[in-house]
């Protein structure tokens, strides 16, 4: 555990920052609203774990925000990447890998017929809407309230510098709720591309919520029915739950399903996996970029499938995250605080049921997590990986205890 954290290196990258990037820092992983425990800037990572500018090691609970599934710097991975490295990366076209990946994916996802490649999860998420949109001739689409579907102008949470123009053809219903996403589309008959839902509600601030299967079947009839794709977006979700897809197991297949995040392992790569139906409108959109086609990243994504495969890694992180749920629960209870674990074992969401608006004790909880080597997030659903071994989790969980007795100490118990 770290006794006394050195934050000189840090401090000094982000004033530096400050000088030539706008507030120092941007996106998700701007640590200017969490507790000052927080490091921004990190030096190297290696299986479970991370080390700030400063030295300071964390067991990551984080995972890269998601991309990271079998440890940071795995050998195969890593491996793979260097062969196709030495190769080539961004040449004039695709290198062999690229066809192998998207067979790989098309054997291994049951209801994709073809793949596309990108970069970012918005990218995935973006070129599937088009994709709809192209097949149907229609505009509109469907999201949950509250969802996240990445940062293009269609789905942005934040509206900053975005014309209200650019959300027109954008509607919203309640996740989990049919009725809800019935009466959108019937506000909205024959105009419908798309209803894009994510495999369960994971916003920020709030529980995770598993789906209803009952709804992701409604869902599924009501696209048939009006005519709509269904689009499943994977990318937080994808190669953490089922390597076929997250709705496999309830045996509702979408058309168009958008993947990033952990299909490379933290190298830069998404997808989009389609039906045969839509196959034509994915050949007459015009959709690239200087680098959606280097070799790398697909040759890592290889080797990620391959290893998750192999390893059970599915299986492994998800033991892992329900040791780390268990000894949660067992801590909270011992220091007289009332908790809410949400969502799977792999991807778990905690937050404290007494806690307003602002999660203080969330927020208490996380500094002293972070203070004493341990890197999770206040607000975010934490994510597991199949590096995190029974002894990591256990590990982590002294920290966690520390935590406990932090917010018991400044909220007493509940």
């Amino acid at each position: 555990m770290i006794s006394t954290l050195i934050r000189e290196r840090n401090d000094e990258l982000f004033e530096r920052a400050k000088r030539v990037v706008p507030a120092g820092m941007y996106g998700h992983t701007f640590v200017g609203l969490n507790p000052p425990s927080y490091p921004q800037f990190f030096s190297r990572g290696k299986g479970c774990r991370v080390w700030d500018v400063d030295g300071n090691p964390y067991i990551d609970l984080m995972c890269a925000w998601g991309p990271m599934v079998l440890g940071y710097g795995d050998a195969e991975v890593e491996a793979a990447a260097a062969r196709q490295r030495s190769a080539g990366d961004c040449l004039d076209g695709p290198s062999p890998v690229f066809v192998e990946l998207a067979e790989t994916l098309v054997e291994s996802v049951p209801h994709a017929d073809w793949s596309m490649f990108a970069k970012n999860g918005t990218d995935a998420t973006t070129l599937a809407v088009r994709i709809a949109r192209a097949g149907t001739g229609r505009d509109k689409v469907l999201m949950a309230h509250g969802a996240y579907h990445g940062v293009a102008s269609w789905c942005a949470d934040n509206k900053v510098g975005i014309a209200a123009s650019e959300q027109s053809d954008t509607a919203y219903f309640e996740y989990n709720d049919l009725v809800s996403a019935e009466q959108a589309a019937a506000a909205l008959a024959g105009q419908v591309a798309a209803i894009v839902v994510c495999p369960m509600r994971h916003d920020t601030r709030r529980d995770v919520e598993l789906v209803d299967p009952e709804f992701a079947r409604g869902v599924r009839a009501l696209c048939d029915r009006i005519g709509a794709a269904l689009i499943l977006d994977e990318v937080r979700c994808g190669m953490r739950f089922d390597m076929r897809g997250t709705w496999e197991p309830i045996g509702v297949r979408p058309d168009l399903s958008a993947w990033s995040k952990a299909i490379a392992n933290g190298y830069s790569l998404a997808a989009v996996l389609g039906i045969d139906a839509l196959r034509q409108p994915a050949t007459e959109i015009f959709t690239t970029g200087s680098f959606w086609f280097g070799g790398v990243a697909m040759a890592a994504s290889l080797a990620t499938l391959a290893g998750m495969r192999e390893r059970d890694g599915v299986g492994r992180m998800s033991a892992s995250g329900e040791r780390l749920r268990e000894g949660l629960r067992e801590q909270a209870t011992s220091h007289g605080l009332a908790i809410r674990l949400t969502g799977a074992p792999q991807m778990p969401m905690m937050l404290f049921a007494r806690d307003d608006a602002r999660l203080e004790r969330s927020n208490a909880f996380a500094g002293a997590c972070v203070e004493n080597g341990v890197f999770l997030h206040p607000r975010h659903n934490w994510f597991l990986s199949a590096a995190h071994t029974a002894e990591d989790i256990d590990e982590a969980l002294l920290a966690t205890d520390v935590a406990f007795s932090v917010v018991r100490e400044r909220f007493g118990a509940e």
